[in-house]
């Protein structure tokens, strides 16, 4: 091909997004001492950790009250994993936008339509899941902004969108109506945050995925490649290693943003079950509930269906070698591939820590665990 797949082309507004609010500088470079750096440092202190800090100090206050507790401290971890994913991003943007650059190597280029069309249709799943945790999270920001307006109880009290503690009154005017639109523009913010840095996760993940199958195309098709099939063959071998230390280097920045994030969301699934229980059926809380809870489920799906791919697809090369047209090839091309083959067996698999590994089954481990979760909470409810 004459022209350069754009790999960066598909994930351009995740990226606009991500610059936007302070996390990713122009070009190649990571963070240096300038205008963009003093406006991540401000955005972020005031709209992410200033907002959690009140809600923090408020968990202090209310510890006494289990279900006070329990209506907060499912939100409030869900909003702490954004400063460790963002910490952990800024401390590895080095590396991601490394990755990023490897794409763009000669090596890592589609070779033909089919190729393009391999990654297209991987990219069309990608948007789908994107699109429900997107517009899950908006929903759920949403219900939860107009909850205190609709609610009689909550307007008279005037009630804020979250329970946090503030060093003043925020039941008298402009104090409430300004803490008010500070509590949405900030969860507006983290939820921005959490949504782009996992889309962009899983599309590196897709990326990854569609090396695999454009090795395994290039493979079945070694003798239609051009030159000698020997030279074809190589670069293949040389593709398949560098796809290898592509997925390690990945891996290596996936794994304490999944044990955190598996772990922490597991149980706030089944807090968030709990919480399902205790409010009012089909009241605009019950709503931002259910889109927050199935924003969190399809957040940890994306992980594991993506992670999932990766595995799926690396373990078809070794079927991709044979079924290319080997009988004509020459001895040393069959030995070659033989050799490949025995070594390619192995798939891929992304782990959190080597702790649990990135597929469906462990999806589904981690929905029971959060339904223990709930079973649990539901027990201590009773006997009180």
């Amino acid at each position: 091909m004459e022209t350069k797949y754009d790999w960066e082309s598909n994930i351009k507004m995740n990226i606009l997004t991500l610059r936007a609010l302070g996390l990713w500088p122009k070009g190649d470079t990571t963070y240096k001492p300038g205008l963009y750096m003093l406006h991540a440092a401000i955005l972020l202190t005031v709209l992410l950790l200033g907002h959690l800090f009140f809600q923090a100090v408020n968990i202090y206050f209310i510890r006494t009250n289990l279900e006070a507790v329990t209506g907060t401290i499912y939100v409030l971890l869900v909003e702490m994993i954004v400063v460790f994913k963002v910490n952990y991003l800024v401390r590895n943007m080095g590396m991601v936008k490394q990755l990023l650059s490897i794409l763009k190597t000669d090596m890592f280029q589609p070779k033909n339509s089919e190729q393009i069309g391999a990654i297209h249709t991987s990219l069309w799943f990608w948007r789908i899941i994107y699109n429900i945790l997107l517009y899950s999270c908006i929903g759920t920001n949403m219900f939860w902004a107009i909850y205190p307006l609709m609610d009689r109880s909550a307007r008279e009290e005037k009630r804020l969108p979250f329970l946090a503690w503030y060093p003043f009154d925020t039941s008298k005017s402009p104090a409430y109506e300004i803490t008010y639109i500070y509590q949405v523009i900030s969860v507006c913010t983290i939820t921005t945050l959490h949504v782009n840095i996992d889309a962009l996760v899983a599309a590196l993940n897709v990326f990854n995925g569609s090396q695999f199958d454009i090795l395994c195309d290039n493979l079945r098709n070694l003798h239609k490649l051009g030159g000698s099939i020997a030279a074809n063959f190589l670069i293949c071998v040389k593709h398949h290693k560098e796809i290898l230390s592509f997925s390690d280097r990945f891996n290596k920045f996936l794994n304490w943003i999944l044990f955190i994030q598996f772990f922490i969301f597991t149980f706030c699934i089944g807090m968030t079950l709990f919480q399902l229980t205790v409010v009012a059926p089909m009241s605009s809380e019950f709503y931002s509930l259910v889109a927050y809870g199935l924003a969190i489920t399809t957040q940890i799906f994306m992980y594991c269906w993506f992670g999932n791919e990766i595995e799926v697809k690396s373990s078809k090369i070794p079927y991709a070698t044979f079924e290319c047209d080997w009988t004509s090839f020459s001895l040393d091309v069959k030995k070659m591939l033989l050799f490949f083959t025995l070594r390619a067996q192995k798939p891929v698999k992304l782990s959190a820590l080597n702790l649990f590994y990135l597929s469906l089954e462990t999806f589904l481990r981690i929905l029971k665990t959060s339904y223990s979760y709930f079973a649990l909470l539901q027990q201590v409810n009773a006997d009180k």
